[in-house]
């Protein structure tokens, strides 16, 4: 009961390892769309993207590569970052930034990126095996 009342971190290496695999996996979902013409058709309806064919693709090929970076660690914070900026467009641009409500969703990505770039990867991450020191 101490160290659940305790301001000291509890499992924080591999807790943040989860947390990071699992945005990564739900990041690769939301990509995987850029593989199938049905689905992107979609977007293209859609007010913001009117006029502008390639910026769909561009959005959901960076879920994908943001997704895949995250979830095996590799290269963490650039994943993270791609995340950020993706999603901030998608809240703040295709969205109305009402973040408190409507475009909350997006705009937690944000947040959990934000986490990944003060935090970086965790436990369970290639980053550890590249980046370590010798």
């Amino acid at each position: 009961m101490n160290k659940l009342l305790s301001p000291q971190p509890i499992w924080q290496h591999n807790g943040i390892a989860i947390i990071r695999i699992v945005v990564g996996i739900f990041m690769l979902y939301h990509g995987w769309e850029v593989f199938s013409a049905e689905k992107m058709k979609v977007y293209f309806e859609w007010e913001p993207f009117k006029g502008s064919a390639w910026l769909p693709y561009v959005g959901k090929a960076t879920e994908f590569v943001a997704g895949l970076l995250l979830a095996l660690g590799l290269f963490t914070r650039i994943g993270a970052l791609l995340m950020i900026g993706t999603l901030a467009y998608i809240a703040f641009f295709v969205g109305h930034g009402k973040v408190w409500y409507d475009d909350q969703h997006p705009f937690l990505f944000v947040l959990l990126g934000l986490v990944f770039v003060f935090t970086g990867p965790g436990g369970f991450a290639l980053d550890n095996f590249i980046f370590r020191k010798k």
